[in-house]
Order: C-alpha cells, then sequence, then structure tokens
C-alpha cells in the first residue's frame, strides 16, 4: 500500500476512530481542555468538522480549477463561536462523517496524475499539491485524535 493510500485509510477512519472516544463523555468531560490554554474536547470536534469542511472544498477547486487560491479562515475565531458552546459535538461528527465518507470516495478515484493539482494558500504564501494536503490532513486528524486520546487516559482513567 503506497503512502496517498495509508494517508487516504486514515482519512477515512477518522470520523469513525473520534466518535468512539467522545461518545461516552459526560458534559464535563467534553467541556475539558486537552491541554492549558488549549481547546475543550467539544471545540476540537467541532473544529475538526470545519476545517476537514473547508478541506474536501479546496481539494474540489484544485481538482476543478487551475491552482486556485483558497480562502483561509480564523479557525481559533470559528472554534470560540458562541453558538457551538451548547451545540452537541454529534452534529459535527455526524458532518465529519458526512465528509470524510464523500472525501475519501474522491480519493479513491483520483488518478496519480491528480494528486500533483495545486491550490495556493495566501497566507502561508505556500502552494500545496493535493498528495500533499492528503497528507497534512491524514496527520491533522491524528494530532487532534492523539490529543484527546492522552487526556482520556491521564484523567478520565479510561483506555
Amino acid at each position: 500500500m503506497g503512502q496517498l493510500q495509508i494517508w487516504s485509510r486514515q482519512i477515512e477512519e477518522l470520523p469513525q476512530k473520534l466518535e468512539s472516544l467522545v461518545s461516552m463523555m459526560s458534559d464535563e468531560e467534553l467541556n475539558t481542555r486537552y491541554r492549558p490554554d488549549g481547546w475543550t474536547v467539544k471545540q476540537v470536534v467541532h473544529h475538526l468538522a470545519d476545517s476537514h469542511a473547508n478541506a474536501y472544498i479546496r481539494f474540489h477547486l484544485a481538482l476543478t480549477e487551475n491552482n486556485p487560491v483558497i480562502k483561509p479562515y480564523k479557525e481559533a475565531f470559528w472554534a470560540d463561536l458562541p453558538y457551538l458552546q451548547d451545540l452537541s459535538p454529534d452534529i459535527s461528527l455526524q458532518l465529519l462523517s458526512a465528509i470524510h465518507q464523500r472525501w475519501y470516495a474522491l480519493l479513491s478515484s483520483l488518478k496519480a496524475s491528480d494528486f500533483e493539482r495545486t491550490y495556493t494558500h495566501p497566507e502561508y504564501q505556500k502552494v500545496y499539491t493535493l498528495a500533499l494536503a492528503t497528507g497534512s490532513y491524514a496527520w491533522h486528524g491524528a494530532h487532534h485524535l492523539a490529543h484527546i486520546q492522552k487526556l482520556v487516559e491521564r484523567n478520565f482513567d479510561r483506555q
């Protein structure tokens, strides 16, 4: 299995792994910060849905336009939007699951040359191939999943 297939599988599997971690958490646990001054578990779940929805759109832009300049967003501000404090993370888990099903179907349908298509991130002044973006978002999901896993192991006496 090649690296792109491994990353694609990680993208496919993230929602189920995330749901298995957070589905049994109490409101108090969901509102626990994974590190001092960090986001709560609930904010991380909502952030992943927001971030990966943007990523999915970026892939479509790169596949249908010639090196489009994507629109960055202030993810920390998004994570602090007041309505998210009361919104069940189940809503974002459902959204993330749907996005990842479509994203995995998209990734599975691409030819090797499609992964060389690009988009430009103006904030970082960087051109991303879809191959690099696939790896980046696979890492991103695993990174946040590990934050939550460590919190669970450290604070909630579950494994």
